[in-house]
């Protein structure tokens, strides 16, 4: 049985989304909600297996609230509107599904019909969510494991074509969108770790490669990497850099979490540190946590231009920190000046 909490101003709407969800089979409506803050404190109560949102919704819209909850407690969203111009938007901020709400001359049996068809095929996506809910604390706070456990450290003897490494992860959806927003062509090969669920990283590779004058993708085994592209990390993949005589190459590795994730920033950075070597540069992001400090060390340690983004605009400032302390950082730059310092990277004007 799937549970189901609808978010909707309307009492009428919410009756009626009531009414049809409950009619598909295997799914239950555990709750409504008014506006986004009730939406969250039954969230925390109930830990739904989907929600629906309205867009337009006193105090926060749908949306605004949609971006919250794909960046501090992701699920499976499905955005229920009047407002079918939102349609691409909401797919981008991380919806899994957008239904219509029923017009005036559509029958009943058409919108059920509508909102059965969305939630059958979604039915793969919310059983993969709930396999990762049943996690207990003690598993997910598990002790670190070292990178030496997935990958060997052999610095790049010989530093190969310029390249750039970014990790992120609390707050770095809206971060990268900034960055990506703002950067242009041409600039070498642009790896990224973020951690974010699987199922959502394709989406979001979608939505910054809409955005980003250069060409960004969910990373695939065995893809080569080509100048101003992005490869972002497939949210269930360690994703790492592989060389040969033909150019740089992708290599996604499964296995355990390291250093907490998977993906992890310290595999990426370590195997852009055995392959590119000095030819590289690392970027550390806002994010919560350690992942990324052993990888960077590693690449500072070698010659990399590494730089992380200053406290002033992060939204948590621990991977950052955790880098610094590490001794791992060239640059302290500020979040409005990233560009800037990737441009210069670029030109070699560092």
């Amino acid at each position: 049985m799937y549970n189901v909490l609808i978010i909707d101003d309307s009492p009428l709407m919410q009756r009626i989304l009531s009414d049809k969800i409950s009619q598909v089979e295997d799914f239950n409506v555990i709750a409504t909600a008014s506006d986004a803050f009730e939406a969250r404190e039954l969230i925390k109560k109930y830990e739904p297996d989907l929600v629906t949102i309205d867009i337009n919704m006193p105090k926060m819209d749908g949306v605004t609230f949609l971006k919250n909850l794909m960046r501090l407690h992701p699920m499976p969203a499905v955005v229920i509107s009047t407002d079918a111009s939102k349609h691409n938007e909401v797919f981008d901020d991380g919806a899994v599904g957008f239904i219509q709400k029923k017009g005036i001359s559509e029958s009943e049996q058409s919108f059920f019909n509508r909102i059965e068809d969305t939630l059958m095929r979604l039915t793969f996506l919310i059983n993969r969510y709930k396999a990762k809910a049943k996690k207990t604390v003690p598993e997910i706070e598990t002790a670190k494991i070292h990178p030496d456990v997935l990958l060997e450290k052999s610095p790049a003897l010989i530093p190969g074509s310029k390249l750039i490494a970014i990790g992120a992860s609390t707050g770095g959806v809206e971060t990268l969108i900034e960055i990506f927003s703002k950067l242009q062509t041409p600039l070498p090969p642009i790896l990224i770790t973020l951690h974010i669920p699987y199922g959502f990283s394709g989406s979001f590779a979608q939505r910054l490669n809409k955005l980003s004058s250069l060409n960004v993708y969910e990373a695939i085994d065995a893809q080569k990497i080509e100048n101003s592209s992005v490869y972002l990390a497939p949210g269930n993949r360690h994703m790492t850099l592989t060389k040969n005589k033909d150019g740089y190459y992708i290599k996604l590795l499964d296995g355990s979490k390291i250093s907490r994730h998977k993906p992890s920033v310290d595999i990426l950075f370590r195997s852009v540190n055995n392959v590119a070597g000095s030819s590289a540069m690392g970027i550390m992001l806002t994010g919560m946590g350690d992942d990324g400090s052993i990888g960077m060390k590693e690449m500072y340690d070698n010659g990399a231009f590494t730089i992380a983004q200053s406290q002033k605009r992060c939204v948590v400032f621990g991977m950052p920190s955790k880098a610094i302390e590490a001794n791992a950082v060239s640059k302290i730059v500020d979040l409005d000046n990233i560009c800037d310092s990737i441009r210069q990277f670029s030109s070699q004007n560092i």
